[in-house]
């Protein structure tokens, strides 16, 4: 599928579900550490999660972005596991009217998905049935072909992921504000270098605020001009020494670069 037609299905899946414009408005803030959200703020945020022994864990975040796919990262996926889908949800340790859960029924990773150098870090979850569109279940809306986000564009990673280094990850969903941070900046040698390629786009990077283990999968929110919400980014990596490190933003793979992948995809499956 080409670009002008991913175009016209971006637009048709706008118009059909009303993407990226929440019922409960996000409180943005400018914030210097996670915040908790404002409940279902971000509609499209799911819960990735796996079973073990009986028992589902959350394991990853993601973005609904049609009633029966999920945009998530590929290093979240694992063949030996059996995975679900959470939608809804704000406290994950509490049953929550209006959340649902949904069977995941295929998973497409990206088929030059390199875990060694952490390349086409993006993958896709079918879901078994397509969930019903609601004021606290919505898909996102995605950003055009190819869109570069501006450096310092004002950005909210959001997951449920660990609040500090080493520590347990979040029960209510947490919000960041993670400036973009340019191409240019991002690969200087006392930045990520080479290890960040121009189907990446980096956010954070100023010692105090930034993803962690556990947001791997999710979004990076960035508002357009017509104040709907697009998801340009999915949590990729971030450093290996603490999550918030000094001129090591968070790492994700850059949505825009991967529109024709997504759509081909959503389409033959």
């Amino acid at each position: 599928m080409n670009m002008m037609k991913f175009v016209v299905l971006a637009a048709l899946v706008a118009v059909a579900y009303g993407c990226g414009l929440p019922t409960f408005t996000p409180v943005v803030t400018r914030v210097v550490g996670g915040v908790d959200v404002r409940p279902h703020s971000w509609p499209w945020q799911v819960s990735l999660q796996y079973t073990r022994n009986g028992n589902w864990y959350h394991t990853c975040g993601g973005t609904l972005i049609a009633k029966d796919w999920v945009l998530t990262a590929a290093h979240c996926i694992s063949s030996r596991n059996t995975y679900r889908v959470e939608l809804g949800k704000h406290n994950l340790k509490e049953t929550e009217e209006g959340s649902v859960v949904i069977p995941a029924a295929k998973l497409i990773v990206h088929e030059k998905w390199n875990s060694f150098f952490i390349r086409n870090d993006i993958a896709l979850v079918k879901l078994e049935v397509p969930v019903t569109v609601s004021d606290i279940v919505m898909p996102a809306c995605l950003p055009e072909p190819g869109f570069i986000l501006p450096h310092d564009e004002p950005c909210y990673v959001t997951g449920w992921g660990r609040m500090i280094t080493g520590g347990p990850i979040a029960d209510v969903l947490q919000q960041a504000l993670l400036p973009v941070v340019d191409f240019a900046t991002c690969t200087r040698p006392d930045w990520w270098g080479s290890q960040v390629k121009d189907t990446m786009v980096c956010a954070g990077g100023d010692g105090v605020v930034s993803g962690c283990n556990g947001d791997s999968g999710g979004p990076l929110n960035c508002q357009s001009a017509d104040g709907s919400w697009e998801v340009h980014g999915i949590v990729s990596f971030g450093s290996g020494i603490q999550c918030n490190y000094p001129k090591k933003p968070t790492v994700f793979t850059q949505v825009s670069s991967y529109a024709d992948w997504i759509s081909t995809n959503m389409v033959n499956n």
